[in-house]
């Protein structure tokens, strides 16, 4: 049995919280944080936990507590891991590392420095259509991998810190192409180095500070070219997939959007669908099990039994540094139009130690806007009547969406101040 504190109280927090609690039926979340005591003290409450805590420091420090996990936004990503490798407790961080290269690369020193066990939680190369597309790729039915797409598409962020660049590190580059790159790499190989990248990224829509859609190339060694396209203006609900060609074969992955499950609805039945979905009446696609669907069951099996066995996770530290440092690149050819070289200062092989199966793994400069948006419009992804009304009271909606408890959630930005905030009601 593994005892957790987990840190954070959103959607990901209660993805995370529900899969723990269901995955291996023995291990338990014991303590958990939010920056808001009533968050935590009702998150606790629905989800049986016995101690909750508005102190990061002290749910950290749970002396119960043997893992602690990271779901808090990216710009606390490095307080808490620091705090977790300083207790000696072995820490599962969600996606992305962190807001910068830099920022990931003292995590992992951090986890390593202190010896303890450390994961990445990047949910979307655990799916079981991932895992075994890889399976049959790493079997040879592809042959020789020679191009990758990965696309994640969606209306925006559940939470008003996503579109603050300076707390998540950028837009929806830092948001969803962790997600592409990695699974890039996997079909790829984690042995070849990417080595430069070419991307393109607008403010298209959403009145924010960063971009909302980007299309980027990240080239590998051998000759391999992995595609990205993610964005926060796609409409209809959220569009996951994958493609993989080689010298031997094709692989076609749709993992969300269609799900297979097709309802129609003229009345609607008031309450949630699936993660980013917009309507609630005419063709529907609910899914049947989110957290199994997005790859949440694999992962945390995979990260605990790692832990158990001494061995490392298939996602380690190491690949969320290797992740930033491929978004660094493409943020950097944003600005300057050009093919970017990625710039690894550590890799396998040359001179350092990296994360080995067969043994334990060892584990304020907030990140300002990193290009400077092209357009922004003042129109978003509004809702109807009380967005227009919220909008003349001097706010702007960015984004209206329905929560897996029925309320609903908007986010909005203040016209005068320029801060972004959320209201559930």
């Amino acid at each position: 049995m593994a005892k957790i504190t987990m840190l954070g109280t959103g959607l990901i927090g209660t993805f995370y919280t529900e899969t723990l609690h269901g995955t291996r039926s023995r291990d338990r979340v014991v303590n958990v944080y939010s920056r808001s005591a009533d968050r935590a003290r009702a998150f606790a409450a629905a989800h049986g936990i016995p101690r909750w805590s508005a102190d990061l420091r002290e749910a950290v420090r749970d002396p119960e507590s043997e893992i602690v996990v990271v779901g808090v936004p990216n710009n606390v990503h490095l307080e808490a891991v620091r705090l977790a490798a300083a207790a000696g407790k072995a820490v599962l961080c969600t996606k992305p590392l962190g807001r910068t290269a830099r920022e990931a690369r003292r995590m992992l020193e951090a986890v390593e420095k202190a010896g303890v066990f450390a994961g990445y939680l990047e949910d979307l190369v655990y799916t079981p259509k991932t895992l075994k597309a890889l399976a049959s790729t790493r079997k040879g039915a592809m042959g020789r991998v020679l191009w990758t797409r990965s696309r994640e598409t969606h209306p925006g962020p559940h939470s008003a810190w996503f579109w603050d660049p300076e707390q998540s590190g950028g837009g929806a580059l830092v948001d969803m192409g962790c997600h592409c790159i990695e699974i890039g790499r996997n079909f790829i190989g984690k042995d070849k180095r990417p080595l430069r990248a070419f991307c393109w990224g607008a403010t298209q829509v959403h009145p924010i500070e960063a971009e909302d859609h980007a299309v980027g190339l990240v080239e590998y060694e051998g000759g391999a070219v992995a595609q990205l396209e993610v964005s926060w203006t796609f409409r209809g609900g959220m569009d996951l997939r994958d493609e993989v060609s080689g010298t031997e074969g094709t692989i076609r992955l749709d993992h969300f959007l269609r799900t297979g499950f097709e309802m129609f609805t003229a009345a609607g039945e008031g309450g949630y669908v699936a993660e980013k979905a917009e309507g609630q009446t005419g063709w529907l696609f609910p899914v049947g099990d989110e957290a199994h669907e997005l790859g949440y069951v694999h992962m945390f099996r995979d990260m605990l039994d790692a832990r158990e066995a001494g061995r490392a996770p298939m996602e380690t530290f190491f690949d969320g540094y290797v992740v930033n440092a491929v978004m660094d690149a493409c943020y950097k050819s944003m600005k300057s139009g050009r093919w970017e070289p990625i710039r690894l200062e550590i890799w396998p092989g040359e001179g350092r130690k990296t994360e080995k199966a067969g043994r334990k793994p060892s584990g304020k400069a907030a990140s300002k806007a990193l290009w400077r948006p092209q357009r922004a419009t003042s129109g978003g992804t509004r809702g109807k009547g009380r967005g227009k009304a919220l909008g003349k009271a001097g706010f702007t909606v960015i984004k209206t969406e329905r929560l897996p408890d029925g309320r609903v959630k908007r986010i909005m930005k203040d016209k005068a101040t320029g801060r972004v905030f959320e209201r559930v009601g």
